[in-house]
């Protein structure tokens, strides 16, 4: 089952654009990645799906009820974080965390001490004398608390420390294993090449691209880097399947798609001191992304 589906979903601010046509699915159970560069669309879409802000066109549905006519049901089974997080500045954490648990018609008393102790979260300070990265915490610890069985996070490690990201990795894995779907919104490659299975890219309102990271891993280029007793000359590499060509001294570092034998074949002509082969990592796929489109 799919737990979100959105189909041709539209939102246009006036004139200016929001998103256009957005189509893609999340199956139960998956952390699929949605990523883009900022203002790309991705919270728009985020809050179109939570019925925060209306489509101009198109629909969205998820665990299968629309969006809009029973927003105030789904949103019993959904945990959001967004991007910013804004509360009542004089409250306590935990009266807030109470306060926010009363919606859900469960004892989640237990649920937020746990989590404060994973994210290392004092409860008893008030709100306003907390750091940005503290506050993020409150609100991953809010949008956890009811035990949602979809999460929605948008750009959520940001005001993070290291440490902290890594916790609340595992925490979101933990919850994936219990059986949670996680959509997970970033502009920051290597988080959605970590956590996620499938992922949707944005550019400017539009999908380029649903897929699996593994796929776009294999399907895409290797990182070249090649080191010679000479400089090569410029255009040696000047073939199908080469990209982005750098020549640094004796170093020359490309990318690659195609046959292997055939860059095998091509290097076997040259003296090498040295040869570095590796996987490009999202982040120059992504460049290839957006460089193909454009």
């Amino acid at each position: 089952m799919n737990v979100i589906e959105i189909n041709n979903l539209t939102k246009m601010y006036g004139k200016s654009r929001g998103i256009t046509d957005i189509s893609f699915h999340v199956e139960e159970g998956e952390i699929f990645g949605f990523i883009g560069p900022n203002g790309a669309g991705k919270s728009t879409t985020i809050r179109t799906l939570l019925s925060l802000i209306y489509p101009t066109s198109g629909s969205a549905t998820i665990f299968g009820k629309d969006c809009v006519q029973f927003a105030p049901e789904i949103k019993k089974e959904i945990g959001y974080l967004p991007s910013e997080v804004f509360y009542y500045d004089n409250m306590k954490v935990k009266d807030l965390l109470k306060y926010s648990a009363s919606f859900y018609k469960k004892d989640c008393s237990k649920r937020i001490k746990e989590l404060a102790e994973i994210m290392d979260l004092d409860l008893n300070k008030k709100i306003d004398d907390l750091s940005l990265g503290n506050k993020k915490k409150v609100g991953i610890v809010q949008g956890l608390l009811h035990q949602p069985k979809l999460i929605i996070l948008d750009e959520p490690t940001s005001g993070l420390d290291p440490l902290m990201q890594q916790k609340f990795f595992e925490l979101l894995e933990e919850e994936n294993k219990k059986g949670a779907t996680i959509l997970f919104s970033s502009h920051i490659l290597s988080e959605v090449q970590r956590l996620c299975n499938r992922v949707a890219i944005i550019k400017e309102g539009k999908i380029v691209t649903v897929e699996k990271i593994s796929t776009l891993k294999e399907s895409n280029y290797k990182k070249f880097k090649v080191e010679t007793k000479t400089p090569l000359d410029p255009n040696y590499f000047n073939m199908s399947g080469v990209n982005n060509v750098e020549i640094k001294e004796n170093i020359t570092s490309f990318l690659f798609r195609g046959n292997i034998n055939t860059i095998m074949k091509k290097l076997a002509d040259i003296e090498l001191v040295n040869l570095w082969i590796e996987e490009p990592d999202l982040e120059e796929i992504f460049l290839h992304y957006y460089e193909k489109e454009a």
